[in-house]
């Protein structure tokens, strides 16, 4: 695996090398991550003239689930407690004779940006960009190996909630527990904040459970993920509670369950991001839906929930193969509730089946 990082931090160095940057300071937790395999909370990455170099307040902690750094590494340990570890890292940047630093500007915050200059002022301090959040768009068939297991554990935890007594529980009690099954079946933790919405609330992306209880006739809607070795998938579903649905919630389910199966079957590489978007969204738009829509059909996921690339009627770019994508079309109607189908899938060419389907629940309209 060690070989695995060194290519990436390979790549990296291609890019900022090629801008005419001596070395690189990294500093986005995720991005860390995905260059070093594992570090300890406050490190950054230093990629530099002479050596790479991990930059720690304090030593690795042993946590299996997180894994270590890599050991092609080497660590630096700061000598005193609370230190900044940006800020060492730009001295040891200048220290190995660096002229010009690319930095994340997006992530470094201004007093931190100007602290960096400080403290190395020969360092001419340029913008790395998205550069490695670019790397992390096409997944390698080890992170994808991770993301299926995070999604089976995901399905698991759906899938024995739904034989469960429901009637009555709160959404915030039906969370919990969620997150709860989540770790018992192996998760390192919940992905994101468990979403579960029932009645009014049902559809609406994002919801937080409140103290409603479920009642008969309820649409129940259910987003929830899994973080499996730092990699974090999705799921969403939308039920009936207790009873044969009535004809707008069939209708409305039908529409959304054709409108999720039309962005699914879009996504194939070299597709635009915003074509993925618009076979979803049209199917709800010309059902006068349009209002209702939420502002993107789906997005990448990774060691973060939400990655680029973006399915959004504005985006740009194609995409890939093998790169994980959510496909998530859903309709709330103010007072009334609505419906939500979230999927995780895997781009992968026609000859090789087509889309990867990674959470397999059912998406028939089940009432509970």
């Amino acid at each position: 695996m060690s070989e695995v990082y060194a290519n990436r931090r390979s790549r990296l160095r291609d890019h900022f090398t090629a801008a005419g940057t001596a070395a690189a300071l990294v500093t986005r937790p995720a991005n860390v991550r995905y260059l070093a395999a594992a570090a300890p909370q406050g490190s950054v990455l230093l990629l530099g003239r002479r050596e790479d170099l991990l930059v720690c307040t304090g030593p690795p902690e042993d946590r299996p689930y997180e894994g270590r750094p890599d050991e092609s590494l080497r660590l630096h340990i700061l000598p005193v407690p609370g230190g900044d570890a940006a800020v060492v890292a730009a001295g040891l940047a200048a220290g190995q004779g660096a002229d010009s630093l690319a930095v994340e500007e997006h992530h470094l915050t201004v007093s931190r940006h100007r602290a960096l200059a400080s403290v190395a002022p020969v360092l001419r301090l340029t913008d790395l960009g998205g550069a490695v959040e670019q790397l992390r768009v096409v997944k390698d068939e080890e992170e994808i190996s991770c993301l299926r297991i995070g999604a089976e554990i995901a399905d698991q935890a759906l899938g024995e909630l739904l034989e469960s007594i429901l009637v009555g529980r709160t959404e915030r009690h039906l969370a919990l527990e969620l997150e709860r099954r989540l770790v018992d079946h192996g998760a390192d933790g919940p992905a994101f904040p468990t979403s579960v919405a029932t009645g009014p609330h049902s559809g609406r992306r994002g919801h937080r459970p409140t103290d409603r209880r479920v009642e008969e006739g309820d649409f129940l809607s259910v987003c929830l993920g899994a973080t499996y070795r730092g990699y974090r998938c999705e799921i969403g579903r939308t039920f009936v509670i207790g009873t044969s649905p009535a004809d707008w919630q069939i209708q409305l389910y039908d529409l959304v369950f054709a409108a999720q199966r039309a962005g699914r079957e879009a996504l194939a590489p070299g597709a635009a991001y915003r074509d993925v978007d618009r076979a979803a969204r049209q199917v709800l738009d010309s059902a006068g839906y349009a209002e209702a829509l939420p502002p993107l059909t789906g997005h990448g996921v990774g060691l973060e929930i939400d990655e680029d690339p973006q399915l959004a009627p504005a985006a740009m770019g194609k995409l890939d193969a093998c790169v994980p994508v959510t496909v998530e079309p859903g309709v709330h109607l103010p007072g009334r509730g609505g419906v939500r189908i979230d999927d995780t899938l895997v781009v992968r060419p026609e000859a090789d089946g087509g889309p990867e389907l990674l959470t397999i629940t059912t998406k028939e309209l089940l009432a509970l």
